[in-house]
């Protein structure tokens, strides 16, 4: 997609309520990836009780990749399961999820995009791969992290930013941060602009916070 296009692909997308554009990720060890990707993460839609992310029903298959990524992405220190609760979020963690846009995988990514993704990393060979839709689905995270960094630095609830984004898209809650008074250099309790964002997103995002609440505390150095 040629770079004037991207505003326009953003605004476009955000209006489908689904669809995300990446655009530039910042510089360093984390700019490995493309240089945009169309996301479309999906609520998981089957009947589940909201229990802890490491609560036995929630398989523990797939937590390697969650392990690899979030420190390749994140760094040693981060709690992985954030990513782990984000996946249950999206999928209930089943690799062969799909909804009626084409979303596939654990974090639910477009086959468009992952095509985007793997011609800048050739190693990620499968979007029907739980590895590889993990490994996309976080680098899109951290891609969202760092561009909230940017615009309001780092808080408390920087999470809950990201996780909104990644459900609703950037520009949507950048709409809803400014709706409810907020302005670069100067963050707001996530509370004051989940009142603006989408009700899918308020969901979604105390779904992430629900899973992680009760979860036992974990060292990065146990893991």
């Amino acid at each position: 997609m040629p770079w004037r296009h991207a505003a326009r692909a953003d605004r476009a997308c955000d209006r489908a309520g689904r669809h995300r554009v990446l655009r530039r990720l910042p510089g360093g060890r984390l700019a490995r990836g493309p240089a945009w990707l169309l996301l479309a993460p999906a609520l998981a839609t089957a009947a589940v009780s909201l229990e802890h992310v490491d609560h036995k029903q929630w398989t523990t298959q797939y937590d390697t990749h969650f392990k690899k990524y979030s420190k390749r992405y994140f760094g040693p220190g981060f709690d992985w399961r954030w990513f782990k609760a984000q996946a249950i979020a999206e999928s209930n963690l089943r690799a062969n999820a799909r909804n009626p846009s084409g979303a596939t995988g654990i974090m639910q990514i477009l086959p468009s995009t992952f095509r985007e993704i793997r011609g800048k990393n050739p190693s990620f060979l499968s979007l029907h791969e739980p590895r590889w839709n993990i490994a996309a689905g976080i680098y899109y995270d951290r891609y969202l992290y760092e561009r909230w960094h940017k615009r309001v630095g780092k808080f408390e609830e920087h999470l809950d930013y990201t996780f909104a984004s990644y459900n609703a898209g950037f520009g949507r809650i950048s709409k809803a941060f400014r709706k409810a008074g907020g302005s670069d250099g100067e963050p707001l309790p996530w509370n004051q602009v989940a009142a603006h964002s989408p009700g899918e997103t308020r969901h979604y995002v105390k779904k992430i916070r629900g899973l992680m609440r009760h979860a036992q505390p974990r060292l990065a150095a146990s893991d």
